[in-house]
């Protein structure tokens, strides 16, 4: 049994692999400190993976989060010499250490330098083939290997985008299903029941929406399907009260989409409570395009028989999940 055992990495991001190496090394420590060194060219943000940490290991009081800057790697020099300086800063930064332990080839000269014993673990990735190069490259292709609290940095927002009833909420729900993850349906249909709303209102409707989709995320599988976007919400404020409260570009930069689908009017008009512009089908059509033309947001074009949707639909969103990060 060790005193101060530690273990050290950018976790980036933390996954199944990097906590069975903690766990292992738990059971030989009296105490054990993770080390999560950053540089300021992380691609995922620091904050984001010490919250990913500490709340993983919120159960184990006997475990120290600590972040560090990573001024000290060279990766210029070889890997022999550079953790020569590895060595220099642990000593440091960590005195009472008395082993450390890693799954990676820097184990041994580091001990060498270190003067302390490394314990590895795993070190082919036999028992859990992953790493965190292999799961930002390829999350979905990893996706067992990521935990809960992770998975919704990596999940991907898809909007179905467009006017009234081109089909937008029952394909939502049908291709949810398909995808077995969350759907966010349309929230002003549970804040208004008719068309005789207020700038007030649509603030409301924005939050709500844009809320919606956070809570939703932490409950997708992989991707998230959307029925509508504070865009939209725009579009209707505009048209209905002639004015866009400036908030909702804010919460635009909250929430955006990884894919966007434009559902064309070629699907015969259902009217209900509330949809009353199917005298202005088209008109309507050309504003949301123009809407997300304007922004340079890409969208895919959805039109045809039901079928000939689904089959674009699906094609998108699984090119999607396939494609490297």
């Amino acid at each position: 049994m060790f005193s101060h055992g530690l273990v050290f990495g950018k976790f980036m991001p933390v996954h199944t692999g990097h906590l069975a190496l903690i766990d292992f090394a738990l059971k030989q420590c009296e105490r054990l400190t993770v080390s999560m060194s950053i540089t300021p060219d992380d691609p995922i943000p620091p904050t984001l993976r010490e919250r990913w940490l500490r709340t993983l290991l919120a159960d184990r009081p006997q475990i120290e989060v600590v972040v560090v800057d990573d001024d000290f790697h060279d990766p210029t020099l070889p890997l022999y010499e550079a953790t020569k300086s590895w060595a220099r800063f642990i000593r440091q930064r960590f005195p009472a250490v008395d082993a450390f332990f890693c799954s990676e080839a820097y184990g041994a000269p580091l001990s060498e330098h270190l003067q302390r014993p490394c314990v590895l673990f795993d070190p082919g990735r036999e028992g859990i083939p992953v790493s965190a190069t292999q799961i930002r490259a390829h999350p979905f292709r990893y996706w067992d290997f990521i935990p809960a609290v992770v998975r919704p940095y990596f999940t991907k927002r898809v909007c179905l985008y467009g006017p009234e009833s081109v089909g937008k909420t029952t394909t939502g729900r049908q291709l949810a299903d398909h995808y077995q993850t969350a759907f966010v349906h349309e929230v002003a249909r549970d804040l208004i029941t008719d068309n005789q709303f207020s700038l007030d209102d649509i603030v409301r409707i924005g939050y709500a929406q844009t809320e919606a989709v956070l809570q939703a995320q932490e409950r997708a599988n992989k991707v998230l399907i959307c029925d509508t976007d504070v865009i939209t919400t725009g579009l209707y404020s505009e048209i209905y009260l002639n004015e866009i409260p400036p908030v909702l570009s804010e919460l635009e930069k909250r929430v955006t989409y990884d894919l966007y689908f434009l559902l064309d009017i070629d699907v015969p008009w259902v009217a209900d409570g509330l949809r009353d512009l199917g005298h202005r089908r088209q008109e309507m059509f050309d504003r949301f395009k123009a809407a997300l033309d304007t922004r340079n947001i890409a969208y895919v074009r959805v039109a045809g028989d039901w079928a000939t949707r689904w089959k674009t639909l699906t094609a998108a969103i699984d090119a999607l999940l396939e494609a490297e990060t």
